[in-house]
């Protein structure tokens, strides 16, 4: 990956001395550029420097996303055009075209309220204590929830959405349920938990 970037500054601006050219992982590749034309340069050099060493690019498995780009011309690979999309799912989590995180944030609360629900006999459990309880939503739903969530892009409103997810799933574990009423502040103090905009502040500590 280095060689096929090195020749030339075609990344993004990253710190006062640094440009970022890619994120890669295994064989999951993210090419960053500010220009169409930067970003056709690069994708030519690295399927010339892939093919070099018995390597081939995917092209239906490569997509082009533009944030905040008029130029409607399209990534060419060998002849054939690229496919631009409007959100891509890259290493778990959905990036968008806004440069934000509400649609990643949106899919993670989906995949959190389905692993809940599919864990409601033990919730429902007289047999189970509140602690068991709660570190199982700990390991098999806010894992999930939460999962890069020191990478979002936060929000007064994102933060709303993933506080009210975890407190009603916290009010079900604990059986308290309407007209019963329980602030936000006991019902972590009861389950241990931190606000959610703390808890990702420590994240991005780590």
């Amino acid at each position: 990956m280095k060689t096929s970037t090195s020749e030339e500054k075609h990344g993004i601006q990253w710190t006062a001395q640094n440009q970022l050219d890619d994120l890669d992982f295994a064989d999951d590749l993210a090419l960053l550029s500010h220009t169409h034309e930067q970003m056709q340069i690069k994708t030519a050099s690295v399927a010339a420097v892939s093919a070099s060493v018995g390597f081939s690019i995917h092209k239906g498995k490569t997509k082009v996303l533009k944030f905040k780009m008029k130029n409607s011309n399209l990534i060419t690979l060998d002849g054939e055009s690229l496919e631009d999309v409007e959100s891509f799912t890259y290493l778990g989590s959905i990036i968008d075209e806004q440069g934000g995180s509400d649609a990643d944030v949106k899919a993670r609360i989906g995949k959190a309220r389905t692993a809940f629900l599919q864990l409601k006999n033990i919730w429902n459990s007289k047999q189970l204590s509140t602690n068991i309880k709660v570190r199982t939503f700990n390991t098999n739903v806010k894992a999930v929830l939460l999962y890069r969530a020191e990478t979002w892009r936060t929000t007064t409103t994102t933060i709303k959405k993933v506080q009210v997810f975890i407190n009603s799933c916290l009010r079900k574990i604990l059986n308290i349920h309407w007209p019963d009423a329980i602030s936000n502040s006991l019902l972590w103090e009861r389950t241990n938990q931190l606000p959610t905009e703390e808890e990702i502040r420590k994240r991005r500590w780590k």
